[in-house]
């Protein structure tokens, strides 16, 4: 009996999720596009990038291009992704082409 009784409960010490409750999952924040050229290249595919707005900012190579190898050299035009909270570092996610300016 003692068992039956057992079956039907939870494992205390396994937290609800939100789907349990019926609600829905918080999304991932967004992150803030900006496009720049590539001024200087730095160690461990990090590189100094200037925004089309002005600012300068540190970029990390994402790991797509990386697995890909998709060169990247000082005048490049990059696609950067930066955090909302963040605006001093960001993602490069695409090396865009001559002539391949796309509005945002």
């Amino acid at each position: 009996m003692r068992v039956a009784a057992a079956a039907g409960r939870r494992h205390p010490r396994i937290a609800r999720t939100r789907e349990d409750e019926g609600g829905d999952i918080a999304q991932k924040e967004d992150k803030v596009e900006m496009t720049g050229e590539i001024v200087e290249a730095l160690r461990n595919g990090m590189f100094r990038i200037r925004l089309d707005n002005g600012h300068e900012t540190l970029g990390y190579t994402a790991g797509k291009m990386r697995r890909f190898r998709i060169r990247m050299n000082p005048g490049a035009r990059v696609r950067i992704e930066l955090s909302p909270y963040d605006l001093d570092r960001g993602r490069i996610v695409y090396r865009l082409r001559p002539g391949d300016e796309r509005p945002e």
